[in-house]
This record gives structure tokens, sequence and C-alpha cells, in this order.
């Protein structure tokens, strides 16, 4: 079985002793996530970060006439910005590693002018802040990352097997994965294995797998570029993480995990016109929302009682559903997992159709670019798709006897980032009101990021609109009744909250049993929220 590491297009990890050079001279330069903040300055930073590369080449070219020009500019111009370099330069800037060195890891290939070369790959800094508590490495150590260049560093057409680098999503998905120690973790489609950086800070072992070889060749080149950080030992890397080729759940099939993530390629493209057969990197190969079905339905299988599932994915939403989105997604879920669906944003076809079309920057004639387009909404029409939802999934493969957990849910607003430890604080609120067998003797009180506003009208006597809200995690809002909020403003831990409602049932001169019951339902309601905190759970 390959270890992946001389994958022909992939960097080459075989060489320890190369890869230890390479780290000790990036970091030497200081090409790291502070230094090339530092290096380039805010406004060439934040251009970079949204793909314009001139103010960061700008800066690459003055230094280059200071009289000791900076290490890190090298670097920065070969890998960032796509830029062809001298051999001197790179000698002089990698010492330890040298121009030959970066040839024998297929890091750089040879220009077309004798002398000069320029990036096989992209390898940029990166650093792993999503408010996890391994011990593994430095939390917000300096890591690199090796993936394909994108279109805005090589133009053209990208590779069918594209590996992608670190992208918005990528990212999403490392907040809002819960940072528990585990012992078995699986990352499912790992590209170039970001997700098993994050993941091996607090799993004890990852098994990470893909359909692209070459994808796992960057994630082993990665992983051991970085081994100290992430506590790998070079000589035995299989102690912490596993490689594994194929598609979706076949490659651990009969295999058990604690934990799984997944930033699945979940892109919604049209199998005609050439269009399905170019994207393999971001769609997986099939039709519609298929890769989102087929792993809700199965990812229950790789999941040991209790584990948990958390991946991103989109799904087609039937023309008049729009109100009732979530009905395809029960379907795919078996009777024994646990979910909790955020969906964030919504696409019409003919937006989903631009997005994902500008997204491929080919540079397309008007008339294919049209012909793609078409492509994209008679596919969609094909099966009555309304609108596309994206969002995220949390699923758990419900232990026997415990109460299910089916939660789907609109939040279009700005989240607290990492979302991850808030998400894990309300599954262990829901479990915790699963178990209490009378909430009415428990003591409340209010979450210290909760304000209260009220609106009324000028001259009114008292609010119409009296609103809960949350500063942090989720940031809610809560629609308040009279009543309710009477209760929270006496939820200082000193009354149960049988002793309230009663309280209020009396002020109110509301004595019937229905009052009370209603109250205590809206009251459960605020603690899964978390607007609400048990004083002992």
């Amino acid at each position: 079985m390959s270890d992946f590491s001389s994958v022909p297009s992939a960097p080459r990890s075989r060489d320890i002793w190369l890869l230890q050079a390479l780290a000790a001279d990036l970091e030497e330069a200081e090409y790291t996530v502070n230094g090339v903040a530092a290096f380039l300055g805010e406004d060439a930073a934040a251009a970079l970060e949204r793909d314009q590369l001139v103010p960061a080449l700008l800066a690459c070219r003055a230094e280059a006439e200071a009289a000791a020009p900076r290490r890190i500019a090298v670097p920065v111009q070969l890998w960032l910005l796509g830029e062809t370099v001298e051999r001197a330069q790179l000698d002089a800037a990698l010492p330890r590693t040298g121009t030959e060195g970066l040839l024998e890891l297929g890091l750089i290939e040879r220009g077309r002018v004798a002398g000069t070369f320029r990036a096989a790959v992209d390898l940029r800094p990166y650093g792993t802040d999503d408010g996890g508590t391994g011990s593994a490495g430095n939390p917000d150590g300096d890591l690199w990352v090796a993936s394909d260049l994108g279109s805005h560093q090589r133009p053209g057409v990208l590779r069918r097997d594209h590996v992608l680098g670190i992208g918005q999503a990528s990212l999403s998905l490392a907040q809002l994965t819960v940072r528990a120690p585990v012992g078995r973790a699986l990352d499912l489609g790992t590209g170039c294995g970001i997700q098993t950086f994050h993941l091996l800070r607090h799993a004890d072992h990852v098994t990470a797998t893909d359909i692209s070889e070459r994808a796992l060749g960057f994630t082993r080149f990665n992983l051991m570029l970085n081994a100290p950080q992430l506590d790998i030992n070079p000589e035995q890397p299989g102690e912490r993480f596993t490689l594994r080729l194929g598609s979706l759940l076949e490659p651990v099939a009969g295999e058990k995990f604690d934990l799984a993530v997944s930033n699945p390629p979940f892109v919604i493209t049209p199998r005609t016109g050439g269009e399905g057969e170019r994207y393999t990197y971001r769609d997986g190969g099939l039709a519609g929302d298929g890769i989102v079905a087929a792993l809700v339905a199965g990812l229950e299988a790789v999941l040991r009682p209790g584990g948990t599932a958390q991946m991103l994915g989109n799904w087609e939403i039937p023309a008049g559903r729009e109100q009732d989105w979530s009905a395809r997604l029960e379907e795919w879920l078996p009777d024994g997992t646990d979910a909790w669906v955020i969906q964030r944003e919504t696409l019409t076809p003919p937006e989903y159709a631009e997005m994902w079309l500008r997204d491929a920057a080919q540079g397309r004639e008007r008339e294919e670019y049209a012909a793609a387009y078409a492509g994209y909404l008679e596919d969609f029409a094909s099966r009555d798709v309304g609108t596309v939802g994206f969002g995220s999934l949390w699923l758990r493969r419900r232990k026997p006897g415990a109460e299910p957990l089916r939660r789907f849910e609109d939040i279009t607003h700005p989240i607290e980032q990492p979302v991850g430890p808030h998400l894990d604080a309300a599954v262990r609120r829901f479990d915790w009101v699963s178990a209490c067998t009378n909430l009415a003797d428990v003591h409340l009180r209010v979450a210290d990021d909760v304000t209260e506003e009220r609106h009324q009208r000028p001259g009114a006597e008292h609010p119409g609109v009296i609103l809960l809200r949350q500063g942090a995690g989720l940031r809610r809002t809560n629609l308040m009744s009279t009543e309710l909020t009477g209760f929270v403003s006496a939820c200082d831990g000193e009354l149960s909250v049988g002793q309230i409602v009663a309280a209020l049932a009396a002020l109110l001169d509301r004595p019937d049993p229905e009052f009370g019951e209603n109250l205590i339902s809206e009251v459960r309601n605020l603690v899964l929220d978390g607007f609400l905190i048990p004083d002992r759970w």
C-alpha cells in the first residue's frame, strides 16, 4: 500500500532531513503568519486575502532594491505571488534547503529562462487558532501548508484533481468543530490536510481519506513538514495518522471513530456538456446533492455510540418548499442519528450558477459561458429545485435509550467564531435537560452575555416588544412574553424554577396548571438556547 510520500505532481515527503531543513529555513526567514503580515503591511496583506497580488508584488520589488534585502521577500514572491526567482535568491533565502532541495521536494520547477525557477505549488504560513484545547504542538504556532496554485497565481484552467488550499469553507469547518479530546478521528475528503492539522491537537490518531492520490500526497507532505508542531514522530508517523485512498466511506468500512469531520466536494455541477468531468475536486463526481445525502445517511455506520460528525454541505430545496427546507435532510437521516443542521444561506439556481462559474475562473468565451450557465439551469429544473441551501451539519450516533435530538434552523446573521465551543455547550445542555427529571427544582441564572431590549411607542405605558439577545455564540434573539420576561428577571440563582413560576402565577392571577406548564416549557427552550444557565449541570 502506498504511503503517498512520492505521488507524481505532488510534493515529496520521503526525505525527513530535507523537510526539517526546509522548516528551519522558513522559520529563520520569518515566513510565518505574523512575519508575512509585518513584511507586507496592513493594506497589501488585506489585498492578498482578496487574491489581489499587485500591492504584495510592489513590496517584494521594493525589498529587492534594499541594501540588505530581507529573506522573507523570496518565499512571498515565489509561493504567494507565483513569480519567477533566480537560483542565487533561493540559495540565499533558504540556505539549508537550497534550490536543489526545493526541486527534490517538488516545490519549485524550472522557469523558461535559464537559471530561473517558479513555484510548482502554493506553500504558505498557517496558524491553527480554532479555540481548541489540545496539548499537541503550539496552539497558535507557525505551520506551513502546500496546495495547488490558484488561478490568480497561475492563470488557466485548474486541473481535474486540483488540490484546494486554505479557503473560507475549510476555515469555517475548523472553527465549527467541537474540540473535545478523542481517541480516533476521521478526516473525510482531507484535501491538503487542514482539518487533520486541527484534529491532531485533540485526537490520539487521525485517519484522513480522499478520492485523489495527489491530495493525499499533499496531506502527507504537510503533516511531515509540520511534524514537531503536530506531535508526529517522523520515524513513526503511523502512530498519529493514517492516509487512505477511496471514495466517501469505502476506505474506512467496518471501522469506528469517535469524531468525523468533512468538508466534502459538495458543489452541485451539471453532469452534461462536459461540466461534470472538469470539477471532481469540488463536486466529487456525483450528481445533485448526492454526496451530502450519502454522508448524512452513512456516517452513523463509522461512528461509535455517542460518536459525532461535523460537516459542511449544501442541499437542494424543491420549488415552493423553502419554508420546509429540512424535509429532504430528514429523509436522509437514519433513525438512530441525532442531527443539528444550521442553514446559513440560500441561493436561487441562477445565483448558484453564477457563483460557481465565477469560481471556475476560466475566462470562457461568451457562448461557452452561456452554454454552461444554461446547463446549470436545466439541471436544477430537471429536479424541480427552487433554491439551494448552504450550512453546517452536526450528527451523532445516538446511544440506546437517549432522547432524540433533531434541530433544523436558519441562522443567517453573523455568529461568534470559533463557534465550536458554543455548539458543544448547547449539546451538553440538551443532554442535561433530557436527563433532568424535574426542571421545577432547578435554580437558574441569566447567562453573562445576555441583554434585554425593550421597544415602545412614545408615551406608551408599557413596551410593545421585549427582546432577549445573546452577545456570544450563535447570537440568537428571543421574542419575550410578559410572563417570560418576569421569569428571566427573577433568575439570579436564589429561587427555583417552580418557586418563580408559582410567584408569577399568583401575581398575574393565573392559578390554572396550564399556565405553569407552558411557562416551564418556554423556560426549557431558553435553557437549551443558552439564555439561562443551571446553577449545577
